[in-house]
């Protein structure tokens, strides 16, 4: 596997013959950093409710589906419900509020330089995830949401992508689960060692590292 300093291989996952590979993408703490704009909309969430929510501790587990974190905050049976006003609260609230991450957009670049396609693959709300993109002028190929963990395989799988780049150990079993190549950024609330452990093929600390990696790494040993 590669790390942060370690020259990086393309794995024995990464298909050869073609220079022009898909490449996806996770959203959260990946492309953008999402942190503050969640923050203010569970802040909103329960000041709405009443209910009282660590704003700040939830932000630093971000990655699993919203259900996963909102049962520590509510009763089973008000999930749904939560869920529903949570996502209609967020247009307003986070999306102004997430910056892009450094890297992103140089990342997306670099594959359409190279002849790719861009996909994102993301737990997050289909719909708002578009918002995101959109909001920071960030323009995949495709966007899929509503997807976590190994469930990603299924639409790295359709739109055959041969790497996927996360920033969580759910990331790194999706892509393994599509027989992709994971790429891993140190940028979410998994550090590298733990990104590694897990099973990430080779582990950057930041998409700033990735359009060398593409091009000096990954494109020549495909050719």
């Amino acid at each position: 596997m590669a790390d942060m300093t370690t020259p990086a291989s393309p794995g024995p996952s990464a298909p050869h013959g073609s220079s022009a590979p898909t490449v996806g993408f996770d959203l959260d703490m990946t492309l953008i950093d999402s942190r503050p704009g969640i923050r203010a909309c569970y802040q909103a969430l329960a000041e709405r409710t009443g209910t009282y929510i660590d704003a700040d501790l939830a932000v630093t587990r971000l990655g699993p589906p919203l259900a996963d974190e909102l049962i520590n905050w509510f009763p089973a049976e008000r999930i749904p419900e939560m869920a529903d006003l949570y996502r209609s609260m967020y247009p307003e609230i986070a999306i102004a509020a997430s910056p892009a991450l450094p890297g992103a957009r140089e990342a997306i670049d670099a594959v359409r330089a190279a002849g790719g396609r861009t996909l994102v693959v993301t737990a997050k709300f289909e719909p708002n995830a578009k918002l995101h993109l959109a909001h920071l002028g960030l323009d995949p190929d495709e966007v899929v949401g509503d997807l976590w963990a190994e469930r990603k395989a299924l639409a790295l799988r359709e739109h055959g992508a041969a790497v996927y780049v996360g920033d969580h150990v759910g990331d790194v079993r999706g892509a393994r689960t599509a027989g992709a190549l994971s790429v891993a950024v140190a940028t979410g609330p998994i550090d590298a060692d733990g990104l590694r452990a897990a099973g990430a093929d080779v582990v950057l600390a930041d998409l700033t590292l990735f359009p060398r990696w593409l091009t000096e790494d990954y494109l020549p040993a495909r050719a």
